[in-house]
C-alpha cells in the first residue's frame, strides 16, 4: 500500500514533499583549496580539483601513453582506440563517442545561430565557433597564407585553402 504525506490540508503535493528534503546546492562550500582558494562541498571533490595543481596524471593508456588525472577520463578516452560510438545522429547518421557530443552537433540541424560576431555579425551555431572566429579580427593565434595573405581561425582551414593554391 502507498500512503501520501498528509498534513492539515490532506495530501501534499510532490513539490510540497520536495521542499522538505536537503537541497545539495545550498550547501555549505566547507573544503577550500589551499592553492587558489576555490570552495567545495564534498571533500573528494576538493582532492580530485588538486590534481591540477600538482599535475598529477596516473592513468595512463596502454594504446597511445596519454595520461589523465582521472579514471573516468582514461576510460572515456580508450573509447577513441575502440571505436565504439554509441551515439548517433537521427538526422545525418553522424556517431559519436558521448552524449554531449551528440546533443551538441544536434544544434547544428536546428539552424538556431545563437552566438554572433560583435564586429562583423557574422552568427554561430556554439560559443567555441564563435571564439576561434574572433582571432581572425584580434589576429591573436591565426594562420597566413603566403601566397595570398588571407588569415584563418584554424589550421586545417588554411590547408584546405593552399591546397588549391
Amino acid at each position: 500500500i502507498i500512503r501520501a504525506e498528509q498534513d492539515q490540508h490532506g495530501a501534499r503535493s510532490q513539490r510540497s514533499q520536495k521542499a522538505d528534503k536537503p537541497d545539495r546546492r545550498k550547501r555549505e562550500k566547507t573544503y577550500t583549496c589551499d592553492e587558489c582558494g576555490k570552495d567545495f562541498t564534498v571533500k573528494n571533490s576538493l582532492k580530485q580539483h588538486q590534481v591540477i595543481h600538482t599535475g598529477e596524471r596516473p592513468f595512463s593508456c596502454d594504446l597511445c601513453r596519454k595520461s589523465f588525472s582521472r579514471k573516468r577520463s582514461l576510460k572515456q578516452h580508450q573509447l577513441i582506440h575502440s571505436g565504439v560510438k554509441a551515439y548517433s545522429c537521427d538526422q545525418c547518421g553522424r556517431a559519436f563517442t558521448r552524449s554531449s557530443h551528440l546533443q551538441s552537433h544536434l544544434v547544428t540541424h536546428s539552424g538556431i545561430k545563437a552566438y554572433s560576431c560583435d564586429i562583423c555579425g557574422k552568427t554561430f551555431s556554439h560559443r567555441w565557433y564563435r571564439n576561434i572566429h574572433l582571432r581572425i579580427h584580434t589576429r591573436h593565434d591565426v594562420y597566413c597564407c603566403e601566397q595570398c595573405g588571407k588569415y584563418f581561425a584554424i589550421d586545417a582551414q588554411l590547408q584546405q585553402h593552399v591546397y588549391p593554391h
